[in-house]
């Protein structure tokens, strides 16, 4: 009796280290699946990121030139309203002193 015992408990053993054995496998296998998502998905980012990265700076670089052209639009204005206002003066002094002479 005591070696029937002793096969029942060597067999349940065996059975349960064969299912433990299995259970740590597979967990091994989803933890090794898990990880090669997270590298692919982390190499997804990354590109993902560079390539906004590279847009953002030729957008920065396009909006710098506009700027540029932009601030040489605004000094050409600039002299042009100060020519003008100088012409304005000059053509009311003008009338002022025909008025004043017709007077």
């Amino acid at each position: 009796m005591d070696n029937m015992y002793t096969v029942l408990i060597t067999a349940l053993t065996v059975l349960g280290g064969t299912s433990a054995w299995r259970y740590y496998e597979k967990r091994a296998q989803n933890k090794e699946k898990h990880d090669e998502f997270a590298r692919v998905d982390c190499r997804e980012r990354i590109s993902k990121l560079e390539a906004l990265l590279e847009h953002s700076s030729r957008e920065k670089d396009e909006l710098r030139q506009l700027i540029l052209e932009l601030t040489s639009q605004v000094a050409e204005l600039k002299v042009k309203v100060e020519f003008l206002s100088l012409e304005n003066e000059k053509l009311e002094k003008s009338v002022k002193s025909k008025r004043n002479n017709n007077q």
